[in-house]
């Protein structure tokens, strides 16, 4: 019988060597992955995974391309993963809800970027439905197992997506975020969470949450690795009413002194976690260590911010999205997911301009903090969940969950999550690093210094390689 490699490490640099030198190569790799798949057997992380023949033979497609051409892909054999609320050609597009399923005629422009750059799908991800929760359990699919501790929340609602980075399944994973989607999970697996700009990654092909404001967002063990996926996936798309182009000239540099907010004590809630607490002090003196300078901030207009987003007429975008399927099928829905989406039914249009110029004012508040920081840094979450606990108590956990995170996609702001260690219990937590919107570049170069301090990655504590990543790097860093 032949002897199978070793199990890969899935960070970029790491699987570059591992192709340059033989160990691996895209089929065996498949092979490997959707081996670990079955023996794994019903972990809540998929809805839809590639027939073995198919992936297979789109590995082999990627073997028999000249070297030329292979080099030319920044993605060449890389395995991803999709929520399933993003569309894949070959496979039905769920939303984490049966009756609503669909096949797509046409990929998403992100997943026809990635393929075109040599990725490899291994399948689509579990979900909060529709796009519905911070929790990662209000899924009929079942929960994605927490890899540090199944009796916890795997965080949501990307919650396969990022499980099935942490457990090393696939490199990255392409995701969405409303309120935190895309940055709650990756506390809760220890990875990284990159949410850019608003409008940088194309949102058409996908099931919308809140269209007006949300994104689609990266998953990675590395910044550097959710970098040079971004770098992929985005783009401008005519099709889309909210795609932007790029970064106006005004964004200024990060400086080598920086200096980075966070909450003030007052605004600091860990809802009764002191570990948690003294981790995220822990957070604030490695930022310090790396040259930063500590501002404490008034977090009132940010906290406001999270209130409008999921109790205020910005349900009414939710609503408005799914309004066909949610009034002909409500019994289709989770009872959960169906009452969040209905509490958008009856808001008025006055609600909604209220609302507006309320946001715009509280955005010039924030705007003015721009000139006395850098960078804002804040927890991630302020803790984490059981299941049983959540099922106890389904709305205000998952409120709480968003505390840190809910404001950023309608402050119109770029962050990136990262790790910042573990609880005495082994649960990882981490932070997030803010920046103003087309300022992503000062987030993830920020993001990257504080994560290369050691930190382990996913849920199998694989280190950052020195490395780059393909040849992609930091559009600047912080020296």
């Amino acid at each position: 019988m032949t002897k199978q490699p070793q199990s890969p490490d899935l960070e970029l640099p790491q699987l570059a060597i591992a192709y340059a030198s033989g160990a691996f190569t895209p089929s065996t790799l498949v092979e490997h992955i959707l081996g670990e798949i079955t023996r794994r057997g019903a972990d809540g992380v998929w809805i839809s995974v590639v027939a073995r023949e198919d992936a297979l033979a789109r590995a082999s497609h990627l073997e028999s391309l000249p070297r030329r051409e292979r080099q030319a892909l920044p993605l060449w054999g890389v395995p991803f993963s999709v929520k399933d609320c993003i569309d894949t050609v070959g496979l039905p597009t769920t939303s984490a809800c049966p009756g609503f399923s669909y096949q797509p005629a046409k990929n998403s422009p992100a997943v026809e970027r990635l393929l075109a750059a040599g990725a490899i799908l291994i399948g689509k991800t579990n979900m909060d439905q529709f796009a519905t929760g911070l929790v990662g359990v209000r899924s009929p699919y079942g929960v994605a197992r927490n890899p540090f501790d199944p009796a916890y929340i795997p965080g949501g609602s990307s919650s396969g997506a990022a499980v099935s980075v942490s457990a090393g399944l696939v490199s990255f994973a392409l995701a969405t975020d409303t309120g935190g989607s895309g940055r709650v999970p990756a506390a809760f697996n220890n990875i990284v969470g990159l949410k850019p700009t608003r409008g940088l990654i194309s949102g058409v092909g996908s099931v919308a949450a809140c269209r007006s404001i949300e994104t689609l967002s990266i998953f990675a063990l590395t910044v550097g690795d959710a970098q040079a996926a971004f770098d992929v996936a985005r783009g401008y798309d005519e099709e889309d009413p909210f795609s932007r182009t790029g970064a106006p000239a005004a964004v200024r540099p990060l400086p080598a002194e920086f200096r980075f907010g966070v909450p003030a004590p007052q605004w600091l809630d860990f809802f009764g976690n002191a570990d948690a607490a003294a981790l995220f002090s822990k957070a604030v003196a490695r930022l310090q260590n790396l040259g930063g300078r500590k501002v404490e901030v008034d977090y009132a207009p940010f906290a406001e911010i999270n209130d409008l987003l999921f109790q205020g007429p910005w349900l009414a975008d939710r609503y408005g999205a799914l309004r066909q399927f949610v009034d002909k099928r409500p019994e289709a829905l989770f009872p959960v997911t169906r009452d969040i989406l209905l509490g958008g039914r009856d808001i008025s249009g006055g609600d909604v301009f209220a609302a507006q110029q309320r946001l715009n004012i509280l955005k010039r508040q924030i705007e003015k903090l721009w000139n006395e920081i850098d960078i804002l840094i804040v927890p991630t979450t302020g803790t984490i969940y059981r299941i049983d606990e959540v099922a106890a108590d389904p709305i205000t956990l998952n409120a709480r969950l968003g505390t840190y995170t809910n404001f950023v996609n309608l402050a119109d702001l770029s962050a990136v999550a990262v790790p910042s260690g573990f609880l005495p219990n082994g649960l990882p937590q981490g932070v997030t690093v803010i920046a103003p919107a087309f300022a992503d570049h000062h987030a993830t170069a920020l993001a990257r210094r504080f994560h290369d301090a050691g930190l382990p990655l996913g849920a199998r504590h694989v280190r950052p390689a020195a490395s780059p990543v393909h040849g992609s790097r930091d559009k600047e860093t912080v020296s």
